[in-house]
């Protein structure tokens, strides 16, 4: 009989507010009681983990995500045959506020599917490296969070301009700034900061005005750019940093999502 494996993976994004992510598929595993000097954002793939936090029993199941906060102690172990698979950002302490801490002991399992939902796209932009896509589902995800620990399910609508027109001008001047200087954007929440805004806030006010999303707009502004430079002849591994693109093969995966094709062939067609 094969037995099964187990597999861990981690790493450490470029993303603020971000301290890890970890990846985890175990068959047989418990760990035993600890603590983390973070906030522990997990989803679960496969089976059902069971744990004790704060001397208390709970489970984490897959309609549901389960946020432990800093420093109380837990541990954790299969309540099914086969094990579990399991998806955990590990959030920086001050990322939430800390009178949520016990509200989240109370209550560490949220049945929100749209959160889940949330935090699975923020898994997946930080495992591609989408940074900027990063950036703007993690403070959709901390808003949804916190507005479940204050007893508000409801994000706030959009602020109106003084025009009356739901964040238009807001939206306007943060696409002058991306078109300005898309490669050297310092962050979408850098940019609602200048702005005097929150980051959902920019993100919401900006889907509303253009119909996509501000780290769409500005993976489009950087493909403009590449395109470009491969027109030049420019090589494709010094296009995608020119661009700013993670590497290459973060470039050419971009470029089949929107292009359908590859920048050596697009290269090739071009000439």
């Amino acid at each position: 009989m094969e037995v099964p494996i187990d597999r861990t993976s981690s790493w450490r994004p470029a993303v603020a507010g971000v301290a890890e992510v970890f990846h985890a598929a175990w068959h047989d595993h418990a760990y035993p009681a600890h603590t983390h000097d973070t906030w522990t954002l997990l989803v679960v793939d496969d089976g059902v983990i069971g744990y004790d936090l704060d001397r208390h029993d709970h489970t984490a199941v897959r309609s549901g995500v389960t946020l432990l906060p800093p420093h109380v102690v837990h541990d954790g172990r299969a309540l099914t045959a086969g094990g579990f698979r399991k998806r955990v950002v590990y959030l920086e302490e001050q990322v939430l506020a800390p009178e949520l801490v016990g509200r989240a002991v109370d209550a560490p399992l949220v049945p929100d599917a749209a959160l889940r939902l949330a935090v699975s796209r923020l898994d997946r932009a930080l495992e591609a490296r989408d940074d900027l896509e990063a950036e703007s589902r993690l403070a959709l995800v901390v808003e949804r969070l916190t507005a479940h620990l204050t007893a508000g399910n409801d994000p706030p609508p959009p602020r109106r301009d003084h025009r009356g027109r739901p964040g238009r001008g807001v939206a306007t001047l943060a696409r002058e700034r991306f078109d300005a200087d898309p490669v050297g954007t310092p962050g979408i929440t850098a940019v609602a900061a200048s702005l005097g805004v929150t980051t959902p806030h920019l993100v919401r006010s900006f889907v509303a005005a253009y119909g996509i999303a501000p780290h769409q707009y500005v993976v489009g502004r950087r493909l403009d750019l590449a395109r470009r430079r491969l027109r030049d002849g420019a090589p494709a591994a010094m296009v995608a940093t020119e661009a700013g693109f993670y590497d290459q093969a973060h470039l050419t995966r971009h470029f089949r999502r929107f292009l359908g094709t590859t920048p050596g062939r697009y290269q090739r067609s071009a000439r």
